[in-house]
């Protein structure tokens, strides 16, 4: 009898009886037909039936217009969808919170239903982190260490070539002198082989820089058009509107542009470059920390021997640079599930059972991946990223003790994230929290002017960039930045107040 009744408990401590319960959770990412989720999950759901009475199944937003997608997903009132992947700082999540769109939960409703959840934010002391008005709206991915802060990933036997004492670039600007010794030396190879719309030739550089520090909440389109500095961090500023930096920065890309640091049509060219820096064919590659240790050197270390991969950062000269925040990643309940008792119960399993977050993260053992006889997770024979990935792309309630360390891991992995935490500083803005409604009209002005005029000043199109620069100023002020400005600096004080 007490075994019977042991497993009729669910892990919030109540029993379940009748048919097992589908819960249904909304992840980012591009849904996978190979087959791999269906087969997982094949073997995941009979475990959660056993520990929470219920199944899990995927609903997936997809990269294409993913931003659009995403929050009209959220809003339309579907009630087949019960755990929503988020994040404050770009998923949207206190503007979605605000427009109703997550379930309040409360202490005693996670404390019954996700007791394990609880219990370990509670220590962290991060449910601040995830307060609005308060109320609890969503569950940071607390317990997880990653970093996404960007920079140049490039080949320490170039540099070294080039003139850099053992390989090492520790400025922005002096990626020139490596650029003109690929460009003189490696006639196949592109210094910089990019892609499209972005704008890391101007904010690595001004990053560097100032002090400024991007208010991560605000996008206008694809762009953040304020920040604050660390010198006056209660005033709201924009780098695109003020200050000599930007000209500097527009500058040095004009310079690498005459230089022929990028193909020509680079703005519109959509390969894949990365592909093109591990075949040797260009001489940098731009992404953030984490996919350098856990995939860059490993790549680069088989497919170009001897090339010493290396990583320069935005902000490494001045640290100028963030931790990432405890709600990079969330997970929140659908306000209008029919289950949402149940979806937290699920949630905690996958997040703290070993097993389920395993199959759940990684896949079939033998299948999806193989584990090596000193314990660290490798890939079958002839597994392809491309091909064979399971995508179940669960980025709200990852566990440090349940991450396996990885052989592509780079062998001083550890020593580069002490480095970073050493020097980086904390994201100074978590819980503020801005009116977008008041402002939505204005940024959405605001980013077609960015569009137009910032990945044109990336690339170095313009032969007069001081010019540029001045009309897109103006058109900004135009499309409302000062009103803009105005209100983002209202919640800004407001919120200041309340952290005394």
């Amino acid at each position: 009898m007490s075994t019977a009744t042991l497993a009729a408990c669910g892990p919030g401590g109540g029993s379940d009886s009748g048919e097992p319960t589908e819960i249904t959770m909304l992840v980012l990412g591009d849904k996978p037909e190979n087959g791999r989720l269906e087969a997982m999950l094949e073997e995941l759901n009979p475990r959660l039936i056993e520990e929470a009475n219920a199944t899990l199944d995927f609903y997936y937003v997809e990269w294409a217009d993913w931003q659009t997608q995403y929050n009209t997903q959220l809003l339309s009132g579907d009630d087949s969808i019960d755990l929503i992947t988020t994040a404050t700082d770009w998923l949207f999540a206190w503007e979605n919170a605000e427009k109703g769109a997550f379930l309040p939960l409360s202490a005693e409703m996670l404390q019954e239903h996700a007791p394990r959840t609880w219990e370990q934010v509670e220590a962290n002391g991060n449910w601040d982190k995830a307060t609005l008005d308060g109320e609890i709206y969503f569950i940071p991915e607390d317990n997880y260490t990653q970093w996404t802060n960007h920079g140049f990933f490039y080949r320490g036997d170039w540099a070294k070539e080039a003139g850099f004492e053992d390989g090492t670039i520790t400025k922005f600007e002096d990626f020139t002198t490596y650029f003109e010794w690929v460009k003189e030396n490696k006639k196949d190879a592109y210094p910089w082989d990019v892609a499209g719309a972005n704008d890391h030739a101007l904010s690595g550089y001004l990053q560097g820089h100032t002090d400024g520090q991007t208010i991560q909440q605000i996008t206008a389109g694809n762009y953040w058009p304020f920040q604050t500095t660390e010198a006056d961090p209660n005033t709201v500023t924009s780098w695109y509107m003020e200050g000599d930096e930007l000209l500097e920065a527009a500058e040095l890309a004009k310079e690498w542009n005459d230089l022929g640091v990028w193909r020509e049509d680079a703005l519109n060219y959509d390969g894949v470059t990365r592909e093109l820096f591990y075949a040797g064919l260009s001489g940098v590659d731009q992404h953030h920390a984490s996919t350098f240790v856990s995939a860059i050197v490993d790549n680069m270390t088989k497919k170009q021997p001897g090339s010493d991969p290396k990583f320069f950062y935005w902000g490494q000269e001045n640290g100028n640079f963030f931790r990432d925040i405890p709600t990079h990643g969330a997970m929140a309940v659908n306000a209008t599930s029919g289950n949402p008792e149940k979806a937290l119960e699920v949630y905690d399993v996958l997040r703290n059972d070993e097993e389920i977050y395993t199959l759940l993260n990684y896949g079939i053992e033998g299948t999806d991946y193989v584990m090596t006889e000193d314990g660290k997770l490798d890939r079958p024979e002839g597994w392809d990223e491309t091909t064979d990935a399971l995508g179940s792309n669960f980025w709200g309630g990852r566990m440090d003790e349940f991450e396996p360390d990885r052989v592509t891991d780079a062998p001083n992995k550890q020593e580069i994230y002490d480095g970073l935490d050493a020097a980086a500083k904390d994201y100074p803005y978590t819980t503020l929290m801005v009116n977008k409604d008041l402002i939505d009209p204005y940024l959405a002005a605001m980013g077609g002017v960015l569009s137009e005029y910032i990945p044109q000043l990336q690339y170095g199109k313009f032969d007069d960039p001081a010019a540029a620069i001045a009309d897109m100023r103006a058109e900004l002020e135009a499309a409302g930045y000062e009103d803009a400005r105005t209100a983002v600096q209202a919640d800004l004080d407001a919120w200041a107040e309340t952290q005394g």
